[in-house]
């Protein structure tokens, strides 16, 4: 795949966020990376070109995240919200379709439930937000307390291509689907400067003893916007079952893709694309 898009850089709140623009004409599309170590071209890579055939795209790197600053600061979801009302402002951004994926989905939820006028559509891709329970239950809970793991882990992605390739997998449903270059960007971000600075934080604050602390589940009925939810159904991190109750809740409309794990646009990059441009129409 090209680079399908101009690399940009603008300030926030006094940090420098990087982001990638696409398409010169439609209505403008926001799609939002998930957690541990992504960026705005690794998990939406597949799907920034086809969305900017009808679509002006915009696709930050997150606080802490990819090419973006990473202050040593308290990492929330809460946080991620503002920073990403901050960019819309610095875009000249008035509203937006929005897509997230994973802790990018809970981003896009917190948005959307704050400031409605900012959002016209919804989509959340295998969305953090929706469920309290931990995937690994305590563990993940004792693992989020420390930073010493991650810190290991993100040393041996930059270090080992076939760590990397195997992290990848541990994730997807068909192990295929992680191609050299998804294992290639991934390895580039793990050798950055204060790579999992913003995840480690993350996860800190949103890991609690009783589960996940974001959880907009009985708040899901006041979106005011049209919602849906896409899922794997082999998703091993937030069950299926979230997007499927989220979609009742909301009265939104929900989609679950078979033999799809949790990198579900990497994984099943056509289907993703076809559903968005659907929707975002």
């Amino acid at each position: 795949m090209t680079d399908p898009t101009e690399r940009r850089r603008i300030e926030v709140d006094g940090h420098e966020l990087r982001y990638l623009r696409a398409g010169e004409s439609g209505s403008p599309v926001l799609l939002l990376h998930g957690g541990q170590i992504d960026a705005a071209h690794v998990i939406w890579g597949e799907a920034i070109e086809p969305l900017a055939e009808r679509h002006r795209v915009f696709v930050p790197d997150l606080l802490g995240y990819g090419y973006s600053d990473a202050p040593d600061v308290p990492y929330t979801t809460e946080r991620h919200v503002t920073m990403v009302e901050g960019f819309m402002d610095a875009v000249d951004l008035d509203r937006a379709r929005v897509a997230g994926v994973s802790m990018g989905g809970g981003i896009g939820i917190g948005l959307a439930l704050r400031s409605p006028d900012r959002v016209s559509r919804l989509a959340t891709v295998a969305s953090h937000g929706l469920g309290r329970d931990l995937p690994n239950g305590k563990l993940t809970y004792l693992i989020s307390r420390q930073g010493a793991t991650n810190r290991l882990s993100v040393a041996l992605l930059a270090r080992s291509r076939a760590v990397t390739r195997a992290g990848l997998a541990a994730l997807a449903a068909d192990s295929a689907s992680i191609d050299d270059e998804l294992v290639e960007q991934v390895q580039e971000l793990a050798r950055l400067p204060n790579a999992g600075r913003g995840y480690r934080s993350w996860r800190r604050n949103e890991v609690g003893v009783r589960g996940f602390r974001t959880d907009y589940t009985d708040r899901l009925e006041g979106l005011e916007m049209p919602t849906l939810f896409v899922h794997g159904t082999e998703d091993e991190v937030f069950p299926a079952e979230w997007s499927e109750r989220a979609a009742r809740i909301a009265d939104g409309e929900s989609l679950l893709l078979e033999n799809c794990g949790h990198l579900v646009p990497r994984e099943r990059p056509a289907a993703v694309n076809d559903r968005l441009l659907e929707f975002f129409a």
